[in-house]
């Protein structure tokens, strides 16, 4: 037996350094909600620790987990305290960290049952609960994936296949050269991810088919071109300047009619069907073909749990499939059937956690209340005299100065105040401030600490 070899057994069976790293790590939790939201210039300083060669010999686990906390830690954005606003990430359900600890320790791979049954057992259970939330048909399948860019890649590669084998064309077999000509039917909102997936997939930009988006970013069902068996139509449920949301009701009866496949991209608005006072946002989104959405946004998991789901699983299994001599199936649910990877970590036990914690009435309420603190800051804005720009439907607040400089020196100060963070987009060709409301731990007094910080760089601006 090797001295590394020793060494690490010593480790496992000493617990010494899972003590520390448990002692670092409630210690940030402790401290996160008083961090500035994004590291100050000081501490961005100390990550120069990290820029070192790597040693020859082996160093004792208790250095690293140091370093890592140190220099680390400091450096992290509060992504799980009350005052992130920038990009909709979520925070993190304390049962689901706690769960994603244990479930770390099993370091289970979720490509087949062989290889968990948990795993393979959690994910048909989850996939259960989801068809009950969304109401989706029962032959929908689920497939748990890192984010919704991976969703997004799934349920389009699903509906290429579908739409071509329908047209008599196996793209297994055939692949794409010569293949029938496929219609992408697009608003011009869509999510960028879904633009960097139908590249990827072999569609271009330029072989989408646009429609005009509405003064909210929705698609303008007037303008929508007709529909035949050869058209993929690309919805949105929470657009991600203004969190609108399509007309899916309409929109699905004619794609449907026609012999179309709907995909709707529901990143983080999805989730508004399980709430009591916002459900009518999402009516209609199980007359679709697949969906994409993450528990790590709106439900507040942690990162990384994105989920494809789709109404026709053979579709999905076959543009996913995964062969190989070695590869054993097994009578029970195989997750690697509806998701492109077979080394993949088991996130959906995170997300079960998440859920079976929350129960239906926690997830409506953690949604709801996501809107109502929207709705909290666009009052308190508008009568502070900044200018909202977005019908606040769900989570989404865009907010604009007097004009653009002030908008841009507003962001840059509110930015360098560590107080809260935000970022800027443009809409309608001006400049805005895109204000995202998803963490469970944001509460009226993180809304009304948010507002002063308005109040103050709109006060500097004008001095």
């Amino acid at each position: 037996m090797s001295t590394l070899h020793k060494q690490m057994r010593q480790e496992l069976e000493s617990k010494e350094l899972f003590d520390l790293a448990r002692s670092h790590a409630f210690e940030y939790m402790d401290g996160v909600e008083g961090m500035d939201v994004f590291p100050s210039e000081d501490n961005l300083e100390k990550l120069v620790n990290f820029d070192e060669p790597l040693q020859e010999e082996s160093i004792p686990a208790n250095q690293v987990i140091d370093q890592l906390h140190f220099y680390g830690s400091p450096n992290t954005v509060a992504h799980t305290a009350g005052r992130y606003f920038g990009f909709v990430l979520g925070g993190a359900v304390p049962v689901s960290l706690g769960v994603k600890w244990l479930s770390d320790v099993w370091d289970q791979c979720g490509g087949l049952y062989l290889t968990s049954p948990i795993n393979a057992k959690i994910e048909a259970v989850c996939e259960h609960w989801l068809k009950d939330i969304f109401d989706f048909p029962k032959e929908t399948v689920a497939g748990f994936v890192s984010g919704t860019s991976m969703a997004n890649l799934s349920a389009l590669a699903a509906a290429r296949y579908q739409l071509l084998k329908k047209l008599g064309w196996d793209i297994n077999e055939n692949g794409l050269n010569g293949a029938p000509k496929l219609r992408i039917i697009a608003h011009e909102q869509i999510h960028a991810s879904v633009k960097k997936t139908l590249s990827m997939l072999g569609f271009g930009k330029n072989s989408i088919e646009w429609v005009p988006s509405d003064n909210q970013g929705r698609l303008v069902l007037e303008k929508l071109p007709a529909l035949d068996n050869h058209c993929l139509v690309l919805l949105q449920a929470g657009n991600a300047n203004t969190g609108s949301f399509d007309n899916f009701d309409a929109i699905c009866d004619l794609a449907n009619q026609a012999g179309s496949w709907v995909h709707i991209d529901g990143a983080f608005g999805l989730w508004a069907v399980a709430s009591k006072e916002l459900s009518y946002l999402t009516k209609g989104i199980e007359k679709a073909s697949s969906w994409a959405v993450d528990g790590h946004k709106t439900l507040n998991t942690p990162y990384d749990s994105g989920i494809v789901m789709c109404r026709y699983p053979e579709a999905l299994a076959c543009a996913l499939q995964a062969t190989g001599e070695y590869i054993i199936y097994s009578e029970n649910r195989d997750p690697l059937l509806y998701t492109p990877e077979l080394s993949k970590r088991s996130r959906a036990i995170e997300l079960w956690a998440t859920m079976k914690y929350l129960g239906k009435r926690g997830i409506n309420e953690m949604v709801t209340t996501f809107y109502q603190r929207a709705k909290q800051l666009e009052k308190g804005l508008r009568e502070a005299g900044f200018h909202i720009m977005n019908e606040v439907v769900f989570n989404q607040v865009l907010v604009a100065g007097n004009n653009d400089n002030e908008t841009k020196g507003v962001i840059e100060y509110i930015q360098e105040s560590g107080e809260c963070w935000l970022g800027g987009s443009t809409w309608q060709g001006k400049t805005v401030i895109r204000v995202s409301i998803c963490s469970w731990m944001t509460t009226k007094q993180d809304i009304d600490r948010t507002i002063r910080v308005f109040k103050k760089s709109k006060a500097k601006m004008q001095s």
